[in-house]
């Protein structure tokens, strides 16, 4: 590999680090965001609005890099998120935090999309497999580092540092790409799909809206949320037919095989599994358990590290068990991890839930391997790359989802647990603030009110693997002791 191959591959790796990181980086520091902005109501809508708009925005600058070539596409969405990141650390509320945020997803849906396009086009097919290698490899050292890196600018600098920091590596990113990678554009007539992008976009969002209102619990809400959830439907029947129409569907629906649809529902729901793990442990780690951000970070570790370990150790194990047992066997320690997170209480031992962790993680990380290998291996080849990149958008949906349920239902807990004790007037987004301590609500009775969500997200974290586990066993067994195809 030359010198100019190894200055692009070493922008699309610091390219992707930037969107990976992220997630894992604003995890660690949201409980401390929240603190300094009060707004623990909106924490949810801080990582479904990222998710939400770089769902959306996928498969569009897909489309985009095909017209105007992949280097100028992929600047611009680098620039559009480290936008986004500077604007993040200079928000003086939740609102602009939730905007501004918003504009990073933009920005991220090019770097998940672009950067393994750009692979595919440059690199041998020898050299393919590394470099996709070590752009998984980025994802791993993300998840590692990023609670860490989270835990210590939010101790020895500010929350608005984990936003700030991206601005330098998303500049170096650019610089490299344009200097090295030489694109010939050829002039294609590729008609975009405008209208099945604005209409899924809108079905999605009012979809969010209508889980988001279930948590101010008035009885004008719920007729609002219906008619959400009615829209919704109503948008994605036209959305089937405008796919059916046009040359070049965002989503064409031949990929969905009988495989492909089960294996998008159980994504769908462990995708929600593992948002509700990344959001609620580092809150129950530091706002219960009352640990730093830095440590909340070290303990997400173990996970990260099983989750590497795993993903390599059971696909390998595929060709001679079959992708239904391997399938199964991941969201069985899934759910065992799970039905550990139950147990844990207000006095629970960190190094309970340091184990519990690692064990989650060895099951995230087979599922995730797995569940994309079945889907790329249930379609024929020339569909096999849209049948990938479906099955990203509905992980990525379900995380929006899972998340904004979730949210909603922390909340009423929350609100329950004051009324049942007779207070107030207390709600999640003012439990930090100055009425709070006028009410003399203690620092006990604020510790409880939020066990009690999580504690519930927990349950229902359970109940949503024991969903999983039951579609992996339908799942077929082709691909035992044959193999799999690249």
């Amino acid at each position: 590999m030359d010198l100019r191959k190894r200055n692009i591959v070493i922008s699309l790796m610091v390219a992707m680090f930037l969107g990976a990181v992220e997630g894992t980086v604003v995890t660690t520091a949201v409980p401390t965001i929240v603190k300094a902005l009060n707004g623990f109501e909106l924490i949810s809508w801080v990582f479904s609005i990222y998710l939400l708009t770089s769902a959306i925005s996928t498969p569009i600058y897909g489309k985009l890099s095909d017209l105007y070539g992949r280097k100028n596409i992929l600047s611009i969405g680098i620039i559009v998120f480290i936008t986004g990141s500077f604007l993040c650390g200079v928000s003086g509320s939740m609102y602009q935090l939730i905007i501004f945020r918003a504009l990073q997803g933009l920005g991220a849906g090019a770097i998940f999309t672009v950067t393994y396009t750009i692979v595919g086009d440059i690199f041998t097919l020898s050299e393919r497999a590394k470099v996709q290698g070590w752009l998984g490899t980025v994802w791993g050292v993300a998840s590692l580092a990023g609670p860490f890196l989270g835990g210590f600018l939010i101790d020895y600098l500010s929350w608005h540092w984990i936003f700030f920091i991206n601005v330098p590596f998303g500049i170096l990113s650019i610089v490299l790409l344009q200097k090295n990678l030489d694109e010939h554009i050829m002039k294609k007539k590729v008609k975009i799909d405008y209208a099945g992008a604005l209409v899924l976009s809108f079905a999605i969002l009012l979809f969010l809206y209508g889980t988001m209102s279930k948590g101010e619990g008035s009885s004008a809400v719920s007729v609002k949320t219906f008619i959400s959830i009615v829209v919704t439907i109503g948008m994605f029947i036209i959305f089937y037919f405008i796919e059916k129409r046009v040359s070049e569907p965002i989503i064409p629906f031949e990929i969905f095989t009988k495989t492909n649809i089960i294996v998008n529902i159980i994504s769908f729901l462990i995708s929600s599994v593992l948002i509700g793990t990344d959001v609620y442990m580092p809150l129950y780690i530091q706002n219960i358990l009352g640990f730093s951000p830095t440590i909340s970070g070290l303990a997400m570790a173990p996970m990260s590290l099983a989750w590497t370990l795993s993903s390599v150790l059971l696909s390998k194990a595929i060709p001679k068990y079959g992708e239904r047992v391997v399938t199964a066997l991941s969201v069985l320690i899934t759910l065992i991890s799970c039905v550990f997170l139950v147990t844990l209480n207000l006095n629970s031992s960190i190094t309970l839930v340091l184990i519990y962790a690692f064990i989650m993680g060895l099951g995230f990380g087979g599922a995730f391997t797995i569940l994309t290998i079945v889907v790329q291996s249930s379609v024929e080849y020339s569909i096999r790359g849209a049948a990938t990149a479906a099955n990203s958008l509905v992980r990525t949906i379900g995380q929006t989802i899972g998340v904004s349920i979730l949210g909603s239902i922390v909340n009423l807990s929350i609100v329950r647990y004051f009324s049942d004790i007779g207070i107030k007037g207390i709600k999640p987004d003012n439990i930090y603030s100055s009425k709070a301590i006028n009410v003399n609500l203690s620092a006990e009775h604020i510790k409880a009110s939020i066990y009690s969500g999580v504690h519930l997200v927990f349950i229902i974290l359970v109940a949503i693997s024991v969903l999983c586990l039951a579609l992996s066993l339908i799942l077929p067994n082709k691909l035992k002791e044959n193999n799999i195809e690249s």
